[in-house]
């Protein structure tokens, strides 16, 4: 079978099993995925306009999803002891069962997952080093957004903690790195929270690493644990789109529910001149998704004001990259972390 062909029939819906070498399947995969960026062939007079933002922003994000439907199309054979069943296939035992558990029988898989899930098996094993911590790493597990644009963190480091600090809550924890880092800062006891079971054991794994596990208590809970605290700090998912995939929860929060739900409760978490912190960019106030004035409203509605607020630009590559679709607001992006506290009455 040629690529063109595979890529007709991916296109239409139809799943391709593969059965020989696992390098070839690669092969195939990566040329039909050479077919979808390609995309159409237009003439130079038929292209279409250029989009407004939240238009170009809804475009990409089709993109995406049509691109992964079509490359999710090919699929490998799994033996019931998560072996690729194929030649030349890697090792991919551990990675299957860290991301699916326990074997359950034989199975198959899209070729593209499997390559996703060697990407994070070697992402957890070999850790993130986290500039703000000392360079120690930080080991996301399958499905839990990594620390990789660190701007968010230095900027939980470089603020100063209000008063004599010795709770603090991490809504939201993932990773846990936040967690982590208030406890380095001398913070006595953390508590980090997150509804996702991997995150939950992805936050205690990393405590222990880093060496916190006493002062940091991770718990199930939406949003907050009972009871006040000093500093309450949240990084909650920074656009108001739907996910598609259990780790893009993490950059994508439909109708800003988290955001809301954090801001909604703050007051009644805060103790007496505590503070919340709020890590949030504004990429989506620059893709017309959010404005600047309905945060603010929703702040003020919640019965809160704002102390402070620091920004940073981004350093990852996409704001840099003028062929990246949605280069013009990557490029405006600053990262802010807003200081947040109870209004007077």
């Amino acid at each position: 079978m040629t690529a063109d062909e595979a890529y007709r029939l991916a296109c239409e819906g139809t799943a391709l099993l593969w059965h020989g070498d696992f390098q070839g399947a690669r092969q195939l995969l990566s040329a039909m995925a050479r077919r979808v960026d390609r995309g159409p062939r237009r003439k130079r007079s038929a292209r279409p306009p250029a989009a407004a933002p939240a238009e170009a922003f809804h475009r990409h994000r089709q993109a995406q999803q049509r691109r992964a439907r079509v490359l999710g199309m090919l699929l490998v054979p799994i033996d019931a002891d998560h072996t690729i069943a194929l030649r030349r296939a890697p090792d991919v035992r551990e990675a299957c069962a860290q991301a699916y558990g326990p074997p359950d029988g034989p199975s198959v898989a899209s070729l593209r997952e499997v390559l996703g899930l060697i990407g994070a098996y070697e992402w957890r094993r070999g850790g993130v080093p986290v500039p703000a911590l000392g360079g120690d790493r930080v080991h996301p597990h399958y499905g839990v957004f990594s620390p990789v644009r660190g701007e968010y963190v230095d900027l939980v480091a470089d603020a100063a903690l209000p008063g004599d600090t010795t709770l603090a809550y991490d809504i939201g924890t993932g990773t846990g790195v936040l967690a982590a880092l208030l406890a380095r800062r001398g913070v006595r006891r953390v508590v980090a929270t997150d509804l996702d079971p991997r995150a939950l054991a992805c936050a205690r794994e990393n405590a222990e690493r880093l060496r916190v596990a006493d002062r940091v208590e991770v718990i199930r809970a939406d949003l907050f644990p009972p009871g006040p605290a000093q500093l309450i700090v949240c990084n909650p998912p920074w656009v108001p789109a739907r996910p598609t995939s259990p780790v893009e929860r993490a950059v994508y929060d439909p109708d800003s529910r988290m955001l809301r739900g954090f801001l909604d409760g703050l007051a009644a978490h805060l103790s007496p001149g505590g503070e919340g912190w709020l890590i949030l960019s504004d990429l989506a106030e620059h893709l017309g998704l959010r404005t600047r004035g309905e945060l603010l409203a929703a702040i003020e509605g919640a019965g809160l004001r704002v102390v402070d607020r620091t920004g940073v630009k981004p350093r990852h590559h996409r704001a840099t990259d003028p062929d990246d679709p949605l280069h013009e607001a990557r490029a405006a992006e600053v990262t802010s972390l807003w200081r947040l506290a109870a209004r007077e009455t």
